[in-house]
């Protein structure tokens, strides 16, 4: 049936609350105000000078619209039923062998338990070798008959399936065995041919498999080191006794709960004690017990469950237990075996390689929720020029919309022309705009003539919207009040979203496009806008930052308080809106008890409520989100596909960004994501919070972004929700000035937070800058690797040293590619940080960034490093040639500059790097030009392929580790006055200044 919640009955009209824009301001003298509740909506009235007006007040929606009924998740129920206890398991017959693999048929070996659904008594088994480092196995029904008529079989179209890599003949190649037993029921095991490493093993378990529940447990060896499963926010291993849940949802980024995107994949690091003597192998149990002075050796592979329903992971002790509510398995499992193989087998077999961005995202980005117009707008880009903080790309959060909706400007505040001479400024100055875009449609007010909408009228003229079971439009609530949502399975969908994205260029010329509240995101329950569109447009149930009963008065964490009279006044203020909060929603005096999801009825799935309760952050699925009952044109259910909604709207945005910029990178930043949306979009880690928990968090969101194939990936520096401080910002924006995507960005009526509000954050900044700056080149070779092999761009340091036991769960420092290492001061007060520096046993050498001398370490020790305010450590890995240029204000300046290069020698001398260099903005590119760096035996080559010319010169060399000083320097054979020579004897570098030559191909 339709989910109708509140709606068809809230003209009680006494429930009925209004806000009004200027409720926190007194009655002007003379001025009296009174509002009162009418069928189509609230009415006020106004007496100024004794004459009498009536206007309309902004209905809002009551927050008892978007609060479904109370859960308890099953893995929170101590009484829940247990499959593995009351389900029978499958019997495997049939069995026959394919080119690459065989089949099999898997039928119920009892009774049907229904505990969770329906059973589905006969299944087929694929087990298919797809590749030399890659096994797929799919189960899925045999066949459809009246009990399971809705099973969803996730469609290729949506999430394409990976095909053969290679011909039967090379199956033998693959370093995976697959074996199975039906003793007691059917189960499998994976194993690794070359060590007999058992990687996956559901014997001693049952398969269960429902039309709304399927299970299935895999037996895990003690103390497991397992990464990925997202998105949520945690450290970066994973712990043995943890659940997490995969739903798309609109929350501000809660603690180890679910939160915007679904990333179903596993890496998996076993480490083995290697006996010296033998040879002989020996799993270590635990990696704080590893020492420094034995032998080890990491072994990866990965795993990843081709499944978009709701899920849940069940990390045990001693078992990793899946469930989902639908769909089937599909499990892919790579060989590795090190971390990086798993990655690139994950990316080029499965899910697709990340696209390449533009050179100019890789500038810093400034945004905000509260710039209210485009002269705030101009203000804040002046003012990172007069500070001289590099600005690359300014931001507008949906302050720019007209009434919060897509595609049109306020008239008022940002004007198009007013836009325009603004936007032709940036451009000239190599500057760049990005405007948010949300994920629902405003819906007209039909009672009201004027309220036009061509983007609404343009999409319901297309059938391009969700519907209601019945075949009506499915109407729920988003910023701008009643809302739609597009169905990217209606034929016209894209096309749409094209047009629309033309339109609104052509009027107000942006750069790239930022997709939000994509989960999908609705405020209410059910399709609460049927039948009171008249009221539109309403506001949210819950108040915006900085209305009454959500100011901010919080002091920020650690902030030490000077002023007692202000502090005071903070926390009455704190406290009186808090009181009125409470006066206003009085708590109830009767406990709730949880809701009982209804019996299982054989052959009917119920999608609004599903018989099994995942963890869900927002508890019942329609609860801030879309109802799992909403309908697509082609039948399909919301229920099935709800974690692909921000997935498709990544795609259909990158074929609209192709079409506006012809030949161009399409530049996109979303919210919620899927295995695979890498191919189109970058990724931000959503609402944070300006704690210093939530920076730490940060390297651990970007990690195992890097894992999923997300490599554009970035935080709100200095914290969306909150107030932030100097030094956390400080710290934060050197921070991130190693990660991909830079931006700050914080919320409506918070503190500024722009890098020159503070002094000692502009410093910071412009010194983290420089370097960042410096090593574009380097981060855009980078990522040039990532989009055609699949490598990461930052890398945990288990992945780039994976035999080194104790770096298992380090998410304190990481690496940006091979070489540079970043020890950041993750907390308030410090002055030092401690940091290892891997390889130190196996030679590797380090070199502090700014010193360029070598750093002293031992095997395995955390050494102690100067921390001042407004330094972050960097150092270089000996053994890598690094390109970079001059730190100007734009990339464009930039990257039109000299070169130079610092060659860090390791313990034998050696270095080696790679330069990448194309037009920095094509999809195809016509031309480019690869560098390939070799340092050895006191010279430094450069041989370049490709026919890209860049007419930039070489103005200097520097090599660290130089251990004698040379009787002379030479360039390309060539020695006197035009090539100044300068030996630094305590850094043991060698700097070398040139003037006129190239990377040019010869």
């Amino acid at each position: 049936m339709v989910r109708y919640s509140w709606a068809q009955a809230v003209l009680a009209l006494s429930s009925i609350a209004c806000a009004q824009d200027s409720s926190s301001l007194p009655p002007a003298d003379g001025l009296t105000t009174s509002a009162y509740a009418t069928s189509t909506g609230s009415v006020g009235t106004a007496t100024v000078g004794g004459a009498t007006s009536t206007y309309s007040v902004q209905f809002t929606m009551p927050a008892a619209a978007d609060v479904g009924p109370h859960l308890l998740p099953n893995v929170k129920d101590p009484n829940a039923k247990q499959a593995q206890q009351l389900c029978p398991g499958y019997q495997a017959s049939n069995v026959m062998h394919t080119a690459n693999g065989f089949t099999a048929t898997l039928s119920l070996a009892g009774d049907a338990c229904n505990i969770y659904g329906t059973d589905i008594e006969t299944l087929s088994l694929e087990l298919d070798i797809q590749s030399a480092h890659r096994l797929r196995l799919n189960i899925h029904p045999a066949y459809l008959d009246s009990t399971n008529t809705s099973q969803y079989i996730l469609s290729e179209d949506l999430v394409p399936v990976p095909r053969q890599g290679f011909a039967s003949a090379d199956t033998q190649d693959i370093d995976l065995q697959f074996r199975w037993t039906n003793d007691p029921t059917f189960g499998f095991t994976v194993v690794r041919k070359s060590t007999g490493d058992i990687l996956f093993d559901t014997t001693g378990s049952v398969l269960v498999y429902e039309n709304q529940f399927i299970e299935f447990v895999s037996q895990m060896p003690e103390n497991y080191n397992i990464y990925g499963m997202g998105e949520r926010i945690h450290g970066l291993r994973l712990g043995n006794n943890f659940t997490t849940t995969f739903y798309a949802a609109d929350a501000g980024d809660p603690i180890d709960q679910n939160i915007y995107g679904t990333h179903p994949f596993y890496l998996d690091t076993r480490y083995f004690q290697v006996d010296n003597e033998t040879g002989a192998h020996t799993l270590v149990a635990n990696t704080l017990n590893a020492k420094s002075d034995e032998e080890y050796v990491g072994i990866s592979h990965g795993v990843f469950l081709r499944n978009a329903h709701g899920m849940e992971a069940l990390m045990n002790p001693t078992n990793l237990t899946w469930r989902t509510l639908g769909g089937s398995i599909d499990l892919y499992i790579f060989d590795g075996p090190t971390p990086d193989m798993v990655t690139k087998q994950y990316q080029i077999g499965a899910i697709g390689l990340p696209a390449m961005q533009q050179y100019w995202s890789f500038g810093f980005h400034q945004c905000r929720w509260g710039y209210k117009n485009w002269s705030e707008v101009e203000a804040v880009v002046d003012n990172y020029r007069k500070f001289n903080i590099p600005l690359e790309t300014v931001w507008t959060d949906i302050d720019y919309m007209f009434q919060y909706r897509d595609f049109e400007n306020d008239p008022n505040t940002f004007p198009y022309p007013e836009g325009q001479e603004l936007l032709s400024r940036l451009h000239a100055n190599g500057q760049h705009y990005v405007p948010i875009v949300d994920s629902a449609i405003y819906i007209p007010n039909p009672n009201n003539a004027s309220d036009n909408y061509s983007v609404y009228t343009d999409g319901n003229d297309r059938n391009v919207f969700l519907n209601n079971p019945d075949g009506s439009q499915y109407i729920g609530a988003v910023w701008p009040g009643y809302t739609v949502f597009p169905d990217w399975q209606s034929e016209e969908a894209v096309a749409w979203w094209t047009d629309s994205m033309h339109e609104h260029h052509d009027n107000i010329p942006w750069d790239g496009i930022w997709i939000d509240m994509s989960e999908v995101s609705s405020f209410c329950i059910g399709s609460c806008g049927t039948g009171n569109l008249s009221l539109n447009p309403v506001h949210p149930p819950f108040g915006l930052p900085g209305e009454e009963g959500s100011k901010i008065f919080t002091y920020p964490e650690g902030f030490n308080l000077t002023n007692a009279t202000e502090a005071a006044t903070a926390a009455s203020l704190s406290a009186s809106q808090a009181s009125a909060v409470a006066a206003a929603t009085p708590a109830g005096t009767s406990t709730t008890a949880y809701f009982t999801p209804p019996a299982v009825t054989p052959g009917v799935r119920n999608v609004n409520q599903p018989p099994y309760v995942i963890n869900n952050v927002n508890g019942d699925l329609a609860v801030h989100a879309v109802s799992p009952n909403a309908t697509h044109h082609n039948g399909v259910e919301e229920y099935d596909v709800h974690n692909l909604f921000g997935h498709q709207i990544l795609n259909a945005t990158y074929q609209a960004l192709l079409d506006v910029f012809p030949g161009k990178r399409p530049f996109i930043i979303g919210r919620s994501t899927y295995a695979g949306s890498g191919k189109w979009a970058g990724h931000w880690g959503g609402d944070n919070t300006s704690l210093w928990a939530y920076m730490y968090f940060s390297i651990a969101q970007a990690l195992n972004f890097a894992l999923f194939g997300v490599p554009m990936f970035g935080v709100d520096t200095c914290g969306f929700n909150g107030n932030s401080d100097e030094e956390l910002c400080n710290r934060w924006m050197q921070l991130s000035a190693f990660f991909p995507f830079y931006r700050n960005h914080n919320t409506l009526s918070a503190n500024s937070q722009e890098a020159y509000v503070w002094a000692s954050v502009a410093d910071a900044s412009r010194k983290a800058m420089a370097i960042r700056y410096a090593l574009l080149p380097y981060m855009y070779t980078l990522f040039y690797l990532a989009h055609s092999t699949g490598s990461t761009v930052m890398r945990a340091l288990s992945w780039e040293f994976p035999n080194d036991p104790s770096l298992a769960a380090v998410d304190t420092q990481f690496m940006l590619g091979p070489a540079i290492l970043v020890t950041p001061v993750l907390g308030q007060g410090m002055t030092e940080v401690q940091g290892v520096f891997p390889g130190v046993k196996e030679g590797e050498v380090w070199y502090d960034w700014y010193t360029q001398t070598a750093i002293e370490a031992q095997p395995g020790e955390n050494i102690t490093l100067a921390a001042p305010l407004s330094h972050i450590n960097v150092a270089v890995r000996g053994g890598y040639v690094l390109p970079q240029q001059e730190a100007l204000y734009t990339t464009s300046e930039s990257r039109n500059s000299s070169w130079s290069l610092i060659a860090a020698l390791d313990a034998n001398g050696a270095a080696s790097g790679i330069l990448y260099v194309d037009d920095g903005e094509s999809v195809i590119q016509n031309s480019t030009l690869i560098v390939d760096f070799t340092a050895t035996n006191g010279s430094l080559y450069a041989s370049s392929r490709g026919l890209y010319e860049d007419t930039n010169s070489l103005a200097n060399v520097t090599v660290l580790g130089v251990q004698s000083e040379p009787t002379s320097v030479s360039f390309n054979g060539k020695t006197g006055s035009k090539k100044a020579k300068a030996v630094d004897k305590p850094k043991r570098d060698i700097k070398v200044r040139n003037k006129y030559d190239t990377f040019r191909a010869p």
